[in-house]
């Protein structure tokens, strides 16, 4: 199984989970967050005064997959998320260990 983490423009969320339910995914934790990497943050102006923000909005996508199937979602979010701008995120991936559905107590791949 594995982990997947993808840190994301939030106005590009909804056409990257339209894109991972075309795909099979059925499950995603969304969560707001903010941080900056090369692009150091952004100028904007508010009434006529130029300020500077050092975090960016992002949206964090965290997935569970089975392994044959990361791949493929990695791929799906790339292309969904892409602008072509700097600060079009980053998709990590990482090996899990293990998982278990509360409700029934299901193990491993079943539980997903």
């Amino acid at each position: 199984m594995k982990y997947i983490i993808a840190v994301i423009q939030p106005h590009r969320l909804e056409a990257v989970r339209e894109a991972l339910a075309g795909i099979g995914v059925q499950g995603m934790t969304v969560t707001e967050v903010q941080g900056f990497g090369r692009q150091k943050g952004q100028t904007e102006i508010y009434r006529g005064a130029e300020y500077t923000v050092n975090f960016v909005p992002k949206a964090k996508i965290e997935i569970a997959v089975t392994a044959d199937m990361a791949d493929t979602v990695v791929e799906t979010i790339g292309q969904a998320a892409r602008t072509g701008r700097i600060g079009d995120g980053k998709v990590f991936v990482l090996p899990l260990e293990g998982a278990m559905r509360v409700r029934t107590a299901e193990m491993g791949a079943e539980s997903l």
